[in-house]
């Protein structure tokens, strides 16, 4: 059983902000599994994109790896030969941990685990990318450089999974998505100084953008096919092909 996430369970004394540290690496599945509609379902998807669209002696990618779920369900689904998968995250607590869960398993000779910032990595022969609720936590300017590199990385059919928090333009849209949201968390055991504590500490952490800006922007890559093909209150999922 996955050890029980308490991170703001105690009233702090001042506001901190959100890091992906020793303490959270230690909860991790726990918080992911209580704060994210439609996580597990969205693993077992990246299993299936895997099988379809895996390419023999290519690469793919899990850019903010954390603990290693998504590469776990990229070699999972893949079916080609040949197909290195590089999983990066800049937490040296997630890498560490990621690296032990990843041995205890049959792939642990299919995934390659580097402790790196992922705009400073090298995008090559991919076949599918993945960006698991990652982009968000990179500034916003920042963000169309990171989509350019991975388009102009992947081969041709090659896709890119994006998963994120997204923001609503309509007012009543995003309170509606936000209350729904925060009863999510209250159903799963979270209390309300929890959710107001974790929800101050992602201000200005996680920056969420709208549907519309997330399309417009693979749009200007190069993408050509975008599809929304989950969506749980405020968390999506994308996939485009290139």
């Amino acid at each position: 059983m996955p050890k029980r996430d308490t991170v703001f369970s105690t009233k702090k004394t001042k506001r901190e902000p959100f890091v992906f540290n020793e303490q959270v690496a230690d909860v991790f599945p726990d918080m992911l599994k209580r704060s994210i509609p439609g996580y597990d379902v969205s693993l077992q998807m990246i299993a299936l994109f895997s099988s379809r669209l895996g390419k023999n002696d290519s690469r793919m990618y899990d850019l903010g790896s954390s603990l290693g779920a998504a590469s776990l369900a990229l070699a999972e689904g893949n079916s080609a030969r040949n197909v290195r998968i590089i999983a990066v995250d800049n937490s040296l607590s997630m890498i560490r941990r990621s690296e032990k869960i990843i041995k205890k398993t049959a792939h642990g000779d299919s995934i390659h685990l580097i402790c790196a910032d992922i705009r400073g990595v090298k995008i090559e022969n991919a076949s599918l990318v993945v960006l698991n609720y990652t982009l968000q936590f990179l500034a916003p300017e920042e963000r169309m450089d990171l989509l350019n590199t991975i388009y102009s990385g992947l081969l041709p059919g090659g896709g890119l999974l994006l998963s994120e928090k997204i923001a609503f333009e309509d007012r009543e849209e995003q309170e509606f998505q936000t209350d729904w949201y925060h009863a999510f968390k209250a159903f799963n055991g979270y209390s309300k100084l929890e959710i107001s504590q974790k929800r101050s500490a992602l201000e200005n952490v996680l920056i969420p953008d709208s549907w519309q800006t997330h399309q417009l922007r693979l749009q200007n890559a190069g993408f050509e096919t975008i599809h929304l093909w989950q969506r749980f209150f405020s968390f999506a999922s994308i996939i485009a092909i290139k």
